[in-house]
Parts: structure tokens; C-alpha cells; sequence
């Protein structure tokens, strides 16, 4: 009999954990009752760690991590799938937003021979300004990333034990899990689903923990800002051989004379600009690779339950 294993950061979802546990007790019941739901607490504040030794007291398939301190959802999610042992795992949201009554599908087409599937968001109910950036940022991710990264995905999926083994592979501590897994290359489908509102809690992801995750995926998996550098380089050539022409003809045939110091005051200041959007690029990249190199362990675990 398959096993299956859940794996579920959380930050602060004490309100959420037993809802969740319970729904997805439900959709396995006429499905497998061979199944583990690895809980990693990401050094909430409240009082989760208390639910979650009540819940795994009452049931040995839950089991939990308790991280030392607050290392990031990524982070959150590696350690969990580093202690998963199931034929199939499926990595999944504490708040309900990735809704467990889909998973019967994800498991459907896992059996139907595809290493990966994703959940995919029809729809998302956020703000304007969210939704509208992460539309965006998919597209251009996309776009110009070496591995195409599919869009409207996040980290609500099922990935086959083969594959997990090649994703523990990974030790890279910049992580961004979605596009990890899409360069691994295995084959893939997609499942979609209408993602609801949080049920409790607050979004763990501020603005600008979205930001760094973001950064993530386009710098561990594009170079296009680096490319970026050349394309503006032209592109502010071409605008001053432009000037340069017309300031010529301009004078030439109509006997025009510019003041100097206003022309050279415009570019100075458009190329010290230019400099420091790329010396903030440079410096990117350098810091990861400096961040690689001290080679630290991606999380610490201060407590477990339920694990060996």
C-alpha cells in the first residue's frame, strides 16, 4: 500500500493546524490510511507548538519540527521534506488556502504516472495591488527565466519519492523550492483549483518577505538582470550618438548653440543612475554567492515528535 506523506510549514497557525489536520484526515480516509503529517513550526509566536504535542498525542501520525528560530517558509518546507518518507508527498499551506479536497485529484493523476503535480490557482482573492504584481512577476519570471517556471503555481504540489530524493540532492541555501523543482525536469500536470480566503491568522507573508522570495526566483534561476546591463548600455549609447547628431546638424543648419554644461548635467546624472541600478545587481549576485559559500545548514531544529 502507498504511503503518503503532508508536509505543513507554520508560522502562527495554531487556530489552523487542527482544522487542516482534520480535513485532510477526511480526504484519505477512503483513500489510504497509511499517511504522516509533518508539521514544521517556523518559531511561531503563539501557542502552536501547544497544539501541536496535543495532536500528536492523540494521533502518531502527526508529527512535527520545531525549528530554533523563525528561518523563512522555504527553509520551513526543506525541513519537512527532508524528514518525509512517503511514495508520494504533498507540500501544502497551513491556512486553508491550498484546500485539501483537492488532493484526492492530485493523487489521481499521481497514480495516472506524472512525477509532479501542480496545484494551479484559477483565481486568487487579493488585494489589487498583489494580484496585479504577482501576475506580473510570473510573467516575467517566465519569460526570461533558463527554467520555465509554471505560472500560478506555488508550493501546493505532489512529488513522486524519485523525485524527492533528487530535490534533497539541492543544498543550495537560497532557495526557491517551485523552481527547484521545475528544473529537475520529471514529468508534470496540473491540477486547478479555486483558492479561497484564510480561514484564521494573518498572512505570514509580508511585503517584504514576498520581495525576497521573489528576488529568489529570478536570481537563482535567470541571469537576464545581468543581461540587463549590456541591453541599457546600448540603449543609452544609441540615445547620445542620437544627441550628439542632432546637437551637430542643429548647429550646422541652423546656426544653434547649446550650453554645454546642461547637456553633460542631464547625462551625468542618467549615468550615475544606470551605475548604481547595476552595481545593485553586481552586488546581488555577489552577496548569494558569498551567503553559499559560509555554507551554513539551511534551518536547526530544536525539537521533533513522532520522528526518528
Amino acid at each position: 500500500m502507498e504511503k503518503y506523506s503532508f508536509v505543513i510549514p507554520s508560522y502562527n497557525e495554531a487556530l489552523n493546524i487542527p482544522v487542516i489536520y482534520e480535513k485532510i484526515a477526511k480526504e484519505m480516509e477512503p483513500i489510504s490510511q497509511s499517511w504522516e503529517i509533518i508539521y514544521v513550526n517556523d518559531g511561531s509566536k503563539d501557542n502552536s507548538m501547544e497544539v501541536l504535542r496535543e495532536l500528536a498525542a492523540k494521533d502518531e501520525r502527526v508529527k512535527w519540527i520545531d525549528l530554533s528560530r523563525n528561518f523563512g517558509h522555504q527553509a520551513a518546507l526543506t525541513a519537512g521534506l527532508d524528514y518525509a518518507n512517503g511514495d508520494a508527498v504533498i507540500s501544502m499551506d497551513c491556512d486553508l488556502q491550498d484546500p485539501p479536497e483537492i488532493i484526492g485529484k492530485m493523487i489521481e493523476a499521481w497514480k495516472n504516472g506524472f512525477k509532479i503535480v501542480y496545484a494551479r490557482r484559477k483565481n486568487r482573492k487579493d488585494g489589487f495591488l498583489k494580484k496585479t504584481t504577482a501576475v506580473w512577476y510570473y510573467k516575467i519570471l517566465y519569460k526570461f527565466s533558463d527554467t520555465k517556471i509554471p505560472r500560478n503555481v506555488a508550493d501546493f504540489r505532489l512529488v513522486d519519492k524519485v523525485v524527492l530524493k533528487e530535490l534533497r540532492t539541492m543544498t543550495e541555501h537560497s532557495r526557491y523550492l517551485r523552481g527547484m523543482v521545475s528544473w529537475l525536469g520529471f514529468s508534470h500536470t496540473f491540477v486547478d483549483f479555486d483558492r479561497p480566503e484564510r480561514l484564521h491568522g494573518q498572512a505570514g507573508y509580508t511585503w517584504g518577505k514576498s520581495l525576497k522570495l521573489a528576488m529568489d526566483g529570478i536570481m537563482n534561476f535567470s541571469l537576464a538582470p545581468m543581461k540587463l546591463a549590456f541591453w541599457l548600455g546600448v540603449l543609452f549609447n544609441i540615445l547620445g550618438a542620437l544627441f550628439l547628431i542632432y546637437m551637430t546638424l542643429d548647429t550646422l543648419l541652423n546656426n544653434v548653440r547649446y550650453e554645454l554644461m546642461k547637456w553633460l548635467t542631464v547625462a551625468i546624472f542618467m549615468a550615475v543612475g544606470l551605475q548604481y541600478v547595476l552595481l545593485w545587481i553586481m552586488g546581488e549576485y555577489i552577496g548569494r554567492i558569498y551567503e553559499e559559500s559560509k555554507n551554513r545548514p539551511v534551518y536547526i531544529i530544536r525539537n521533533k515528535g513522532n520522528l526518528e
